[in-house]
């Protein structure tokens, strides 16, 4: 069970209008006066796209999305952003056309990588998706490579690479410390090892950060258990009877399964 989801990238607005950009003047990069009346249109049109998808209301995001694409066609980031809302309503072939379509615009856009690896690895292709995952976080100009970092982690788990796993959770924890899925799987990483002082260590973080999941307690307390300190071990169980009655975790305690 892979109970901490892994973080999926939007669209990011770029001031040359998405990865696609009108060319600057000789000399210079591209900003946001270089580009045509269409890309702008088809910017605040991709932005109004993100909102509804925030909001859930797909149907609504895919018109502003085709609305976007109409005004400029070639619009990298509104393909990636359409490959995202399909992912979500289940259209797994108009999703990866859609992404792949943003990566011939872009192959090396680090958010397009991350989105497509993330895909991937939901359509049961973990090990593609790894490459992917790669490229995004190689590259030196992604302001949050510890997401592409957690989502290779968490599709090496999913194929029981826990060796690839740990060093790709190892790396975001660099990155982003406080992060509490980061901390909850490699607490659950060093569990599986028996290395129950540090996934003691790393689930610490996860109960100081108020993350307090069903399954985040249930670890707590079998890594307590482990370690013989029966004392957080009832503290934690009390937490889960009182935060999660009804949960498939408080059922294993009670029936003391602590080694499953």
């Amino acid at each position: 069970m892979y109970w901490v989801a892994a973080i999926v990238t939007a669209a990011v607005l770029l001031a040359g209008c998405g990865t696609n950009p009108a060319s600057g003047s000789k000399g210079e990069l591209p900003t946001l006066s270089d580009q045509t009346d269409n890309q702008k249109r088809a910017n605040i049109r991709l932005q109004l796209a993100i909102g509804y998808y925030q909001q859930r209301q797909l149907p609504v995001a895919l018109d502003e999305i085709k609305l976007a694409l109409q005004a400029y066609p070639d619009f990298a980031d509104a393909y990636s952003m359409r490959g995202l809302i399909y992912m979500d309503m289940g259209e797994t072939r108009l999703a990866e056309e859609n992404f792949l379509q943003a990566l011939r615009f872009a192959p090396q856009n680090p958010d397009f990588n991350n989105n497509y690896g993330w895909f991937l690895c939901q359509n049961g292709r973990e090990r593609q998706s790894i490459s992917y995952f790669e490229t995004a976080f190689k590259n030196r100009g992604y302001q949050s490579p510890e997401k592409a970092l957690s989502n290779a982690g968490v599709c090496s788990m999913k194929v029981k690479d826990r060796a690839a796993a740990e060093k790709y959770f190892s790396q975001a924890f660099q990155l982003d410390p406080g992060n509490p899925s980061t901390n909850a799987n490699l607490a659950k990483i060093y569990f599986e090892q028996r290395d129950f002082e540090r996934a003691r260590f790393y689930i610490g973080r996860v109960m100081k950060a108020d993350v307090m999941a069903a399954d985040a307690l249930w670890l707590a307390i079998r890594i307590e258990h482990q370690l013989g300190n029966r004392a957080a071990e009832s503290s934690l169980a009390n937490q889960l009877r009182r935060r999660h009655p009804d949960s498939p975790e408080y059922a294993a305690y009670q029936r003391g399964a602590f080694d499953e």
